[in-house]
């Protein structure tokens, strides 16, 4: 239970925003929603609106759904015909199939763009009321015989930069460090007033995160501490907070293509992707820290599941923007068995990373060796 109840809640949060990212362009340009689900199979309870649409909560909140007046496929337009004969004049103004092309993408963006938003929002929140860290990093020791003694790396050396991202706060470095997929690491560091740029080749070791779970951690072999001994942590107004949320929000989507880019080349650490069940882990593990550590993490999350859903793979909103995306360029909705083809393609990918996901997650749990 220690697990389920923060996994329902942060799960419920982030599907509800992305659904509603939906809903609300859906009904911006007109678009009749009849279902607005949380969750999927049996309804648990729910409600109508005066809109004639149905909230409901149903009984396995792995995800959920909006579902538009009249249509059923909402990818394709290459039955348009069909189905208008079947409305009469002022319902098929509620369909999605007969609006123009940038108000169905909008629609279909809505729900990636939603959960980017959340992230924003609570990142600022965090931000302006709680603060953000902006302790200078200075090495304090240097370990013998480490990447970071090859590459030349010295005590005092104060680190400015990783891999062209400029270091604002302590807690950069190790996060720079670990997010690359890159083999070799770029350091760029403040020595007697001047700038000097350094590679160092990390090592890769068994270890744990704060939690206890097992993680492959890249290490350079130096300890860092506060340049003054003393961390700084300030609290940001509104225009502030924001720009560096919108970074934050931006890093982890690069970072996350990045591993995604390394995954294909061979050389990313499959071992690291999860699914569910390992949400549902870190979620439990994470609310023990408190409210903050949680929404932080909500945000992740967010950002996470609004980026998946941009990927051009069909069954996800990338699917219908990609098919939109053919058919800006053809003048014309692609054939019905072309789509039908793609989907086909779409639901092996994901019922494949879903299999290995879970594989991952269990054996995580220690079910598999």
């Amino acid at each position: 239970m220690n697990y389920i109840i923060p996994f329902i809640i942060l799960i419920t949060i982030v599907v509800f925003i992305h659904e509603y990212g939906h809903y609300y362009f859906a009904r911006r340009y007109g678009v009749a929603v009849t279902d607005f689900s949380i969750g999927f199979g049996k309804e648990i309870f729910g409600f109508n609106d005066n809109n004639g649409t149905r909230w409901k909560f149903c009984l396995i909140p792995l995800g959920g759904y909006v579902k538009f007046f009249g249509d059923r496929n909402v990818f394709s337009q290459a039955e348009q015909e069909e189905i208008l004969k079947k409305y009469n004049k002022t319902d098929q103004k509620k369909l999605f199939v007969v609006k123009p092309l940038y108000q169905r993408a909008l629609i279909v963006a809505g729900g990636p763009l939603a959960n980017f938003l959340l992230a924003i929002v609570i990142f600022s929140c965090i931000y302006m009321f709680v603060g953000k860290d902006f302790t200078p990093t200075k090495i304090e020791e240097v370990i013998t015989e480490s990447p970071a003694e090859k590459a030349g790396l010295k005590k005092n050396d104060i680190i400015i930069g990783i891999n062209n991202n400029k270091i604002e706060s302590i807690l950069e470095v190790p996060m720079f460090i670990n997010t690359t997929s890159a083999d070799k690491i770029s350091i760029k560091v403040l020595r007697n007033q001047k700038e000097i740029t350094l590679v160092a080749e990390p090592n890769v070791i068994e270890s744990k995160d704060a939690f206890g779970n097992s993680i492959k951690k890249k290490i350079i072999g130096i300890k860092i501490g506060p340049v003054s001994d003393e961390f700084n942590r300030e609290k940001l107004g509104p225009a502030k907070a924001l720009y560096y949320s919108v970074k934050e929000v931006w890093f982890v989507c690069k970072t996350t293509i990045q591993f995604i880019g390394s995954l294909f080349q061979g050389k990313g650490d499959t071992s690291q992707l999860g699914g569910p069940i390992k949400i549902a882990k870190i979620s439990g593990q994470v609310m023990e820290f408190g409210i903050l550590a949680f929404l932080s993490t909500i945000a992740y999350i967010s950002i996470s599941l609004g980026l998946i859903n941009l990927f051009p793979i069909p069954l996800l909103d990338g699917g219908h923007l990609m098919f939109y995306l053919f058919e800006k360029i053809l003048g014309r909705p692609l054939k019905q068995a072309t789509q039908e083809g793609f989907f086909r393609i779409g639901l092996f990918l994901l019922l494949s990373l879903m299999i290995f996901t879970t594989f991952n997650d269990l054996k995580d749990w220690g079910l598999f060796q």
